[in-house]
């Protein structure tokens, strides 16, 4: 029963300090001229630091993904740090993907609310 309670605790120290640091993060990268590197830079570290996997064969427990690829890089070898390494690219092109469409998404925004400005400032 105590590990089980240790399990949550662990990750929700994890959670937590992987969301501070998001919100840091987001502030660091709140850039108006290269938008578009903001949204890649964010979907990355979205997917490093909340996809999570298996932390042993029998597939009970789970780990940050990133985590599990570099202990089993370290203590199996490099080939056993596939099995992490497999979901994290996964969730990398995912975000990826979502953050493109984002990104044109709120290109498409700006572009609308500026064609509106103008055309109100034309009919004055």
């Amino acid at each position: 029963m105590e590990t089980v309670t240790n399990y949550w605790l662990l990750w929700t120290v994890y959670l937590l300090a992987s969301a501070v640091f998001f919100v840091a993060f987001w502030r660091l990268t709140r850039f108006t001229r290269f938008l578009w590197l903001s949204y890649l830079l964010r979907a990355i570290t979205i997917a490093l630091a909340f996809t999570p996997w298996y932390a042993n064969q029998q597939g009970t427990v789970l780990a940050p993904a990133l985590i599990i690829v570099m202990l089993d890089a370290i203590t199996i070898g490099g080939t056993a740090a596939v099995r992490g390494l497999v979901p994290l690219l996964l969730a990398l092109i995912l975000a990826l993907v979502i953050a493109i469409i984002w990104h044109f998404i709120s290109v498409r925004k700006i572009n609308n609310s500026v064609k509106k400005q103008k055309v109100t400032i034309n009919k004055s």
